[in-house]
């Protein structure tokens, strides 16, 4: 599986062709908080949501969630599904207000 940190996240992310960023937390922890220009693509809703939303096995995908567990497990489930550029975000959305954006709220 591959595996990036937040800082390394925010690189790709600012590149002129981003990859796209998805979230697989649920709804009540993305009214929370979440980071810009991510679509939230909860992890209870897949495999039915994933083929609605994600039909391009070949685009780049960052995948995160709170600390980084499900995101792993989704990127997993997307190399399974023969996607060839899913990447997790380790330390989730927390690593990322800790390291990269500290306006984005931090919770339990």
């Amino acid at each position: 599986m591959q595996e990036i940190d937040v800082t390394e996240a925010k690189r790709r992310l600012e590149q002129p062709s981003p990859p796209r960023l998805i979230d697989v937390r649920e709804p009540d922890e993305w009214e929370v908080c979440h980071i810009k220009g991510a679509e939230l693509l909860p992890l209870s809703q897949w495999p039915n949501l994933i083929r609605e939303k994600l039909t391009n096995p070949a685009e780049p995908l960052l995948i995160y969630c709170h600390h980084g567990s499900r995101s792993a497990r989704a990127t997993q489930f997307l190399m399974l599904q023969k996607f060839t550029d899913a990447t997790n975000i380790a330390g989730g959305i927390d690593a990322w207000s800790l390291d990269v954006d500290s306006t984005v709220a931090r919770y339990e």
